[in-house]
């Protein structure tokens, strides 16, 4: 089984609607950072030819993409309280080579200008490999 988990900081106390823009960003930057070869856009933009550029998704019939792809592309969104346990995770997945996005709010809207590691997005990979990194997660409430 497939899945994407989105992690995300409580200490923050960020509205919903915040959470939502920032977990939004982090499950969209992470597939753009899969279909730009690993890299992010901001760290490196594809040839741009005629005023345009080309993103590439490669999906492997049965792979874990596949899986998540036709299937019902399911998230899950945890819970951390603090910036080093959110750096943890991302790290560990990082790590064990499992895409990972991690999202710096850059605070024009809320945290009075200061940028802000907010919250992260893990695959969609291999269940079992993220809950080695995530398992003890609470699911946010």
């Amino acid at each position: 089984m497939t899945k994407q988990v989105i992690v995300v900081r409580k200490d923050l106390k960020m509205k919903k609607g915040k959470m939502t823009a920032q977990g939004s960003h982090s499950s969209l930057g992470v597939f753009l950072q899969m279909m730009n070869n690993g890299k992010s856009l901001r760290e490196e933009t594809p040839e741009i030819v005629n005023g345009s550029y080309t993103l590439k998704l490669d999906v492997t019939v049965g792979s874990d993409l596949d899986d998540w792809l036709r299937g019902v592309f399911r998230k899950i969104t945890l819970a951390v309280n603090s910036e080093e346990e959110l750096m943890d995770i991302y790290f560990k997945a990082k790590d064990r080579g499992i895409p990972v996005v991690l999202i710096e709010d850059s605070g024009l809207t809320v945290f009075n200008g200061v940028k802000t590691k907010t919250c992260l997005a893990i695959g969609p990979y291999n269940s079992e490999e993220i809950d080695k990194i995530t398992g003890h997660l609470p699911l946010m409430s």
